[in-house]
């Protein structure tokens, strides 16, 4: 009988002698992943479900890893679903395994290591009382602090325990077991290795290559079954700690994770992940180029001068930044009392927040400040998807007759401004995009359709990417919201005096962006 169809039974089996006659075979646990990954890959299974983007390069390297039997380490910049990955190796492990009933380490019934199973089976031979548990009970997860000691890892005397037992410390019964010995027969993570202190590290040693532990002064050998993952930030070597070289020897495979290479599979990461209640989905109508636009300020975050690139930007900020958005446009629908709303451009404003605590800046960026970082970001992405869409203004001449913007800009040009507030009712919006000459004409020549909120947003994308090409002024509003204006009659117009006590006051980057 095979141990699958075993399982299957498993409640009609309660001892040691019914597991025996079942014909039950124990496997260590690589064995036990690697083969049923093989059956997996041979069925066509996907393992690794809501993982996005690694289908040819990561997934491929942990079965490669499991394949070969491999502990191994996921290396990647903070927000590349390394932790998610581990925990979803856990589907690769039988449902249900046997186990001696009350063991602390998981004690394989045919091959006990504690001191505790081996007399239990020697007192009650095959009425020893087994016990199934699930694989999901085969998982431990330790963040590495640089307070862990090695009695948390390992394990240490238990002088509570000695006294009530009335033992020696030198028996082997007093010993209180660490996280490892307690993952026996299973799958453990350690997130972030660099910070564990070296001497913690050092104690790790002897179990990934020799599989026993040593607790003080007690002469043990665990050959302990455990599958190691480890994940960690290249930074961490330098910032704030390393991996010691034997460790880093020891540890079989070595696997770079990665931020999407695409704007769709970074689209689909957000769709997946943002917590959008379907009250929410009901009463803001999204579009496909906010959504564009939202992962188009990660990648302008990943290349930008003012944030660090050795940190990383995770896919929770768009994740985050996502839900910010429908929730500024949601709060804006309840204002005014109504019952749907289409997003605005205006709304991106409200993810400012989302933007800078998923962000580390270097010392120009600290300079500039996280919120004016955001708003340049937003900014980029901005001029970055516009040629999309809409004619490239980089590559206009100006004052050209074929410039599909020359009316617009001529519009501004006769001392027209045009406010825009982030709050405005739908028909203060409405009506006031509608104002600009030539604006409608040209979202309806080169975005073509029947949706009027999607032509307003539209409207107002083309007034911010012009803007972002410096063909028009963008101010900020004192009350939230921007002015549009002719640029040059924007730059004669400012006046010294002011400005010089902005920049005294250091205020004069948070009124003025463009």
């Amino acid at each position: 009988m095979t141990n699958v169809s075993l399982i299957a039974r498993r409640n009609a089996i309660s001892t040691l002698g019914e597991l025996r006659d079942a014909g039950y075979q124990s496997r260590p646990i690589k064995e036990e992943l690697r083969d049923n990954l093989i059956d997996a890959l041979q069925r066509g299974d996907k393992i690794f479900h809501g993982v996005i983007g690694f289908e040819h390069t990561v997934i491929p390297d942990i079965e490669r890893a499991l394949l070969s039997r491999h502990n191994m380490i996921l290396l990647g910049l903070r927000g590349q679903a390394k932790t998610r990955l581990a925990r979803l190796m856990v589907n690769l492990l039988d449902e249900f395994i046997p186990v001696v009933e009350g063991s602390e380490i998981n004690d394989d019934p045919f091959q006990p290591l504690s001191r505790f199973a081996r007399i239990r089976i020697e007192e009650r031979g095959d009425d020893t009382p087994i016990v199934w548990i699930h694989r999901s009970q085969r998982y431990v997860e330790k963040l590495a602090t640089p307070d862990v000691t090695v009695a948390d890892l390992i394990g240490d005397v238990d002088p509570i325990k000695a006294a009530n037992l009335k033992l020696p410390y030198s028996d082997e019964r007093v010993i209180h077991f660490g996280l490892v010995p307690r993952a026996h027969r299973a799958i453990f993570v350690i997130n972030e290795l660099p910070d564990l202190q070296a001497r913690i590290q050092v104690a790790l040693f002897n179990i990934l290559q020799e599989g026993d532990i040593q607790i003080r002064g007690f002469n043990m050998r665990f050959p302990l079954d455990i599958q190691f993952v480890f994940t960690a930030n290249p930074e961490d070597y330098t910032n704030r700690g390393s991996i010691v070289t034997p460790l880093k020897d020891r540890i079989d495979s070595q696997i770079l994770t990665h931020y999407p290479r695409s704007l769709e599979i970074a689209q689909q990461i957000t769709a997946q992940e943002a917590r959008i209640k379907p009250e929410q989905e009901g009463r803001v109508r999204s579009n496909i180029v906010a959504r564009e636009l939202i992962e188009h300020i990660a990648f302008a975050a990943r290349n930008s001068e003012y944030v660090d690139e050795k940190s990383g930007v995770s896919a929770r900020l768009t994740i985050s930044a996502y839900e910010n958005l429908i929730s500024a446009a949601e709060r804006r629908c309840l204002l005014h009392g109504g019952e749907q709303t289409q997003l605005r451009i205006a709304d991106f404003w409200g993810v400012v927040s989302a933007i800078t605590g998923k962000i580390e800046l270097v010392y120009e960026g600290e300079q500039e400040g996280p919120a004016k970082v955001a708003h340049i970001l937003i900014g980029k992405a901005i001029r970055a998807l516009f040629p999309m869409y809409f004619p490239d203004p980089a590559k206009l001449k100006r004052e050209s007759s074929n410039n599909p913007y020359r009316e617009i800009i001529a519009w501004f040009q006769q001392e027209h401004t045009l406010d825009l507030p982030n709050d405005a009712p739908q028909e203060d919006y409405r009506r006031a995009l509608v104002a600009v000459s030539g604006l409608q004409s040209l979202v309806a020549k080169f975005a073509e359709t029947d949706d009027e909120d999607a032509r307003l947003f539209l409207m107002e994308f083309v007034l911010h990417g012009l803007a972002e090409y410096s063909m028009l002024s963008k101010h900020l509003l004192d009350d939230g919201g921007l002015q549009f204006g002719d640029l040059l009659r924007s730059m004669f117009s400012y006046d010294e005096s002011e400005g010089s006590q902005e920049e005294e006051d250091g205020d004069e980057d948070d009124d003025d962006y463009r």
